[in-house]
């Protein structure tokens, strides 16, 4: 798995606005069904990794456990950040790529 590509995707997700962070606002996007990829940090709290799991299984949408917060936060130019959501469908296809290549 290259971390690198992962890290320059969500930066790139950021900066053409197909990305949007923190606990609140991916859940409610989750729960619009706005987004096309959830990644959740794997240093979040187990309560955070259960409620996003369950909120994006229940409405098919793909999670994947990757990275840590602080770098999650870095690559997007932002504080840490537990939970990132995707919603530009090509993009997500991209980092799933990248993240199912172990």
């Amino acid at each position: 798995m290259d971390d690198k590509k992962i890290y320059s995707w969500l930066g790139l997700c950021m900066r053409s606005g197909n990305l949007v962070s923190g606990d609140d606002t991916t859940l409610r996007d989750v729960k619009k069904n706005k987004l096309s990829l959830v990644i959740i940090a794997e240093d979040a709290s187990d309560n955070t990794k259960k409620l996003f799991k369950d909120k994006c299984s229940f409405r098919n949408i793909e999670y994947y456990f990757f990275g840590t917060k602080e770098k999650i936060g870095n690559s997007i130019g932002k504080s840490p950040r537990a939970v990132l959501g995707i919603s530009d469908k090509n993009m997500a296809i991209q980092i799933v790529k990248l993240l199912s290549k172990e």
